[in-house]
């Protein structure tokens, strides 16, 4: 991606403009983001969605001033009727589940891959909203069919209702309205306080990023170094004091067993690329709801494009696919790391690479995650 070239996307914006001005920092309305925007999952689709095992979604209500929330799935007929005002239907990570969304999700690339989380629809009848409340991370509001009427404001008071199952704001002050048509987007960063109400039936796609809590992501990186934790010769490295003496204070905890501890968790952060590895692998889990279909492994005289629920990455040293990390040099590495910002390698590319490299895209196409792909069939 070209970041420096201005975006209809971006309200004519390049991506290195909206990042440094409004990324974090401020709101962005854009009207017409995407001319002539045609929903690509109509409300039938999002619907069966909504009513698959291992599909996230959430309905929520507002009846009599009282405010519901249940979980999926749902059947059609567990749905309110049509006509009936009020509710809205949340699914999550429509991108793992339908190509065209999927593709719509490329065109926010300018932000890291490690930060892009999933694209949320939600699905909304005359009324329908989920109140007033704030998000932890960055979103984009593309508005895909129908209208709605969006609030926003700086909060400064973010205490929520303590009476309902939602984590609605207690005293929501906006600042500024604007109602959204199809191909109208808004952009808000974290924790600025938004209301979208629903005028007339509609549906608002959200992307959404990933903002990882810092103790979060120190317990996931600490269970992966403990994981990667050597041993000696296969043996667990085991504690050792043959020269504790007798105690007459039995519940203080020995200096010497507090100092093993401090060498075990130096020991692992120690060893060349073990947090860089742990990060990446991490980065690229994919969600537990998450499987893959065996593919085909004609990948010599094709092409290659990742399964749209690969997550792929790299560092300086490594490149990472759906939580499987490889050390990477030379040109097979220049080659996978194209691949991971393109999302597909031509016939010509998969030509420049070694026995290696398409011994190994091989096994990703037949563990489904990547596909052979035929160039001139696009």
């Amino acid at each position: 991606m070209d970041i420096q070239q201005p975006l209809s996307l971006l309200g004519g914006l390049t991506p290195a403009q909206f990042m440094r001005r409004h990324w974090q920092k401020k709101p962005l309305l854009v009207r017409q983001a995407i001319p002539g925007f045609q929903a690509p999952v109509q409300r039938s689709d999002l619907f069966a969605l909504a009513a698959q095992d291992g599909v996230e979604s959430r309905l929520v209500q507002l009846v009599k001033d009282t405010w519901k929330l249940r979980h999926g799935p749902f059947s059609r007929r567990a749905l309110p009727a049509l006509q009936q005002p009020d509710w809205t239907l949340l699914v999550q990570g429509v991108d793992l589940h339908n190509d065209a969304v999927h593709a719509l999700m490329q065109q926010f690339r300018f932000v890291p891959e490690a930060r892009l989380d999933d694209l949320m629809i939600s699905y909304a009848s005359n009324g329908g909203g989920v109140g007033p409340h704030f998000d932890s991370y960055d979103v984009f509001l593309l508005q895909a069919h129908g209208r709605r009427r969006w609030r926003i404001g700086r909060q400064k008071d973010l205490a929520l209702r303590d009476d309902i199952p939602l984590k609605v704001l207690a005293h929501f002050e906006p600042e500024e309205e604007f109602v959204l048509e199809p191909g109208d987007m808004l952009y808000l960063p974290p924790r600025y306080a938004h209301d979208g109400i629903a005028e007339g039936e509609c549906m608002t796609y959200s992307i959404g990023f990933r903002a990882p809590a810092r103790a979060e992501l120190a317990q996931e990186l600490l269970v992966r170094l403990a994981e990667d934790a050597a041993d000696v010769d296969g043996n667990p490295v085991l504690y050792r004091d043959a020269g504790q003496e007798a105690v007459a204070q039995p519940a203080a905890i020995p200096t010497g067993l507090t100092d093993f501890a401090r060498e075990a968790l130096s020991k692992a952060l120690a060893e060349p690329l073990v947090l860089e590895r742990a990060l990446g692998e991490y980065l690229t889990e994919p969600k537990a709801s998450v499987w893959f279909e065996p593919g085909d492994t004609r990948v010599m005289l094709e092409g290659v494009r990742l399964d749209r629920k690969s997550r792929m990455m790299y560092d300086a040293h490594h490149v990472f696919i759906n939580g499987e990390s490889y050390r990477a040099a030379g040109r097979d590495a220049t080659l996978m790391r194209h691949l991971a910002d393109q999302r597909q390698l031509t016939p010509r590319e998969l030509a420049r690479a070694s026995d290696d490299a398409l011994e190994l895209l091989s096994s990703w196409c037949e563990a489904g995650w990547a596909h052979a792909w035929l160039e001139q069939a696009d």
